[in-house]
């Protein structure tokens, strides 16, 4: 992802209203990838190579008038390639480019496109409740965002945590790197895991480490279990719903760390303290978190878009639903960051020298 240039806040109207119309389209088109992602279109045509809509219908189990539908629109788009423009709708053949496998298919590609429409599914799914939480101050629970919050946050963040969470992130901290390479096996604590890709990215890196995952949701706990259990690692890899405070695992730990979480959490403090009695006086934690500007200014960069479309839509709501709550929000800069890792107790928060569009790397130590 690269950020653009700032726009300029002398937009006429009828530059806005273009703006929106843009938008507009563009979010259509958002939603059809998720059409074609969740009824494995994408994929058929990836493994089973060219297909006019009939033979796509078939495939995928749908109805073919529909399938014809979106393969059209898929190709007006510019997503998919069609072999014979001028044949009737049910002779035409599409496919899927060379490369755009990468954007529409892996999983663990990290150019990946279909996860952002699936999360974006899910940040809008309990518009209503947004609402009525803007009306009342109440939050909007996470388990009402639905399958496809945790399923499409999960799947965003799936490859960033298989290239790069041990590769890079992890390697900018050479001593915590080597300990969790050493004997005795290391024990590290994920804490917000979700789906536990990157407590298993943890195992593959970290051969003899033993990796606890932690997630007061349910639901994140119950598919992170079972990709545990698919990605051969449950021998080292435990999921639970259980709160990371609990004075039982105080000192357990030679690492612990959260990515993409603190940010939603109401009491951020709370949960900083319990990661600092985890590792206790010698241990490491690492918090990656959302890149935001120091200061607020107008007229931001593709990425602060971004972040504050999640904070109204999804982050600020989730991090009010318990009271009291600090109520951060997505837009978590580096003195508020600073501030909640100080009143935790720790002593030096270093931030790592880890280049990244959309995170940043701190080093948390008692």
């Amino acid at each position: 992802m690269t950020a653009t240039a700032p726009r300029s806040a002398s937009a006429t109207p009828d530059e806005i209203t273009g703006r929106i119309f843009s938008s507009l389209i563009d979010a259509m088109e958002i939603f059809c990838i998720y059409v074609g992602d969740q009824l494995g279109f994408y994929r058929s045509l990836h493994e089973g190579g060219p297909a006019t809509a009939p033979e796509l219908a078939a495939r995928a189990g749908t109805n073919e008038r529909y399938t014809r539908e979106w393969l059209e629109q898929q190709a007006v788009a510019g997503y998919l390639a069609v072999d014979n423009p001028e044949a009737s709708a049910d002779e035409r053949r599409f496919h899927l480019p060379d490369g755009y496998e990468a954007v529409f298919v892996d999983p663990e590609s990290l150019i990946g496109g279909a996860s952002m429409a699936q999360i974006l599914v899910g940040t809008v799914a309990p518009l209503n409740q947004l609402l009525a939480a803007f009306r009342s101050g109440d939050g909007v629970p996470y388990a009402d965002y639905g399958r496809d919050m945790h399923e499409g946050q999960a799947r965003v963040n799936r490859p960033a945590l298989t290239h790069l969470l041990a590769q890079e992130w992890i390697a900018a901290m050479p001593d915590v790197d080597a300990r969790l390479r050493a004997e005795p096996p290391a024990r590290i604590a994920d804490i917000g895991m979700g789906q536990g890709w990157s407590s298993i990215a943890l195992a593959r890196a970290y051969p003899k480490a033993r990796i606890d995952g932690f997630d007061l949701d349910e639901a994140s706990v119950t598919a992170a279990r079972e990709n545990v259990r698919e990605s051969g690692v449950e021998d080292r890899v435990t999921m639970d719903a259980r709160d990371a405070g609990d004075p039982d695992l105080a000192g357990q730990y030679d690492f612990a760390l959260a990515v993409e979480c603190v940010h939603d959490m109401a009491d951020p403090v709370a949960v900083l303290s319990a990661m600092r009695r985890l590792v206790g006086p010698g241990g490491t934690v690492l918090i990656v978190d959302e890149r935001v500007p120091d200061t607020f200014a107008p007229n931001g960069d593709d990425v602060e878009r971004m972040m504050y479309g999640f904070s109204v839509l999804h982050c600020l709501p989730v991090g009010m639903v318990d009271k009291p709550s600090v109520e951060t929000g997505t837009i978590m800069r580096r003195a508020t960051f600073r501030r909640y890792a100080e009143q935790a107790g720790f002593s030096r928060v270093d931030e790592l020298p880890v280049e990244h569009d959309t995170f940043r790397f701190y080093r948390l130590r008692g």
